[in-house]
């Protein structure tokens, strides 16, 4: 099958009993204990669990940084297992998006240059008036088209985020993972964040996301806990957060304290 190749009847994700175990010396540590775990397309998903609860291995599994012990994992149809690594990289570049806690954004570069960046390593060939004018789209997505020539110390924490963020969709990919996205922001441009997230989930784009924070997750359509390298639950979120209904209180509450 080919890595372009989109399933549009199936599941984004699909994991059969997969597992990750390290060796260190003669000590072997399984991080990922026979994971079974399917996550449809338009879903928007929390997995959750303490340090040493097997959420980071996952999520390099699922990024396709790293390859499973055994098991299967199918990403948009295509079976991971087994590829080398230059057709892994292809893989991630054309299915995959990636938000990180820290923003990785290129100091000297504008915004523009920095959501530019993963169609440099796009097959087949983006041209250049193609890549601007998609990072460009990208950029006025997350709300920031204005600022497409401002480099990273000109923006804020919750603005550089929006940039990650765009550069994370720019390839239009099938999947955005987003690993801690609010874990260095404050409780304000958290949840603005989050908005952001819910807004682009509305629109169809399939979500997963790693936190340790319950009020983030409470912002999810679904929530996956791990403990010991294994999921222990997996409930759809009755009671979801509206980011935008609590940034309005937060917006109420301000001008009433300004007023007093």
């Amino acid at each position: 099958m080919s890595l372009a190749t989109q399933n549009h009847n199936g599941p984004v994700i699909e994991l059969k009993g997969l597992t990750k175990t390290y060796k260190s010396g003669d000590v072997e540590v399984k991080a990922v204990r026979g994971i079974t775990l399917q996550i449809g397309r338009g879903e928007f998903v929390a997995i959750m669990g303490a340090s040493g609860s097997g959420k980071s291995t996952l999520m390099n599994t699922l990024g396709c940084l790293d390859q499973p012990t055994s098991g299967d994992y199918n990403l948009d149809g295509v079976r991971v297992h087994g590829l080398d690594r230059k057709r892994l990289a292809i893989l991630r570049n054309q299915k995959l998006g990636f938000v990180f806690q820290s923003f990785n954004l290129l100091a000297r570069t504008t915004a523009m240059e920095n959501v530019e960046l993963p169609m440099l390593y796009a097959t087949p060939i983006i041209p250049l008036r193609e890549r601007r004018q998609r990072a460009m789209e990208a950029l006025e997505k997350v709300g920031l088209g204005g600022r497409r020539n401002h480099h990273p110390s000109q923006l804020s924490g919750g603005q550089q985020q929006r940039i990650a963020i765009a550069r994370a969709l720019v390839n239009r990919p099938e999947l955005v993972l987003a690993d801690e996205p609010t874990g260095n922001l404050d409780t304000r441009t958290s949840i603005e964040i989050m908005g952001l997230f819910q807004g682009l989930n509305d629109s169809g784009i399939t979500i997963v996301m790693v936190t340790h924070e319950l009020d983030i997750a409470a912002y999810c359509k679904r929530i996956v806990v791990m403990r010991d390298g294994q999921i222990v639950s997996d409930t759809l979120n009755a009671t979801r957060r509206s980011a935008l209904s609590e940034l309005a209180v937060l917006d109420r509450a301000e001008q009433q304290a300004q007023l007093a």
